[in-house]
């Protein structure tokens, strides 16, 4: 809400162009995904430890995130969001949601009924 610059990581992890691998886990597809901090990340070229061997800690982990497909469509899909968003804050323009918007904590009720509920949405259901 304001930030000059954003860390995605994370959401870059998710799509076919990530040079990661794509797994199948519990029945899901994944993709690796590991924390820049985490000792997977560590070497020379990204850390000037000062002649020292190894970091005293391990910040990040190595694990993994739900594989989401191609990188195109999740970006339109993103910035839909993030248009739809502001103009629920009534604004048009990011400067104006930094200036405008508010942080409000909802409930997990909440959350469910600003979802689908109550019915069985059809693209939920596999067919025989």
């Amino acid at each position: 809400m304001g930030a000059d610059f954003v860390m995605l990581g994370r959401y870059f992890a998710r799509f076919d162009e990530s040079p990661t691998n794509k797994l199948i886990v519990n029945g899901n597809y994944v993709k690796e995904y590991w924390g820049e901090g985490s000792n997977r990340a560590r070497n020379w070229q990204r850390y000037d430890l000062g002649g020292k061997k190894g970091m005293a800690f391990e910040e990040g982990v190595d694990s993994y995130v739900p594989y989401a497909g191609s990188l195109h469509d999740n970006v339109t899909l993103t910035t839909s969001k993030v248009i739809h968003a502001m103009c629920n804050c009534g604004v048009l323009t990011i400067p104006e949601l930094q200036k405008n918007a508010k942080i409000t904590l909802v409930s997990a009720a909440s959350i469910r009924e600003g979802g689908a509920h109550d019915v069985i949405v059809k693209n939920s259901i596999k067919a025989n």
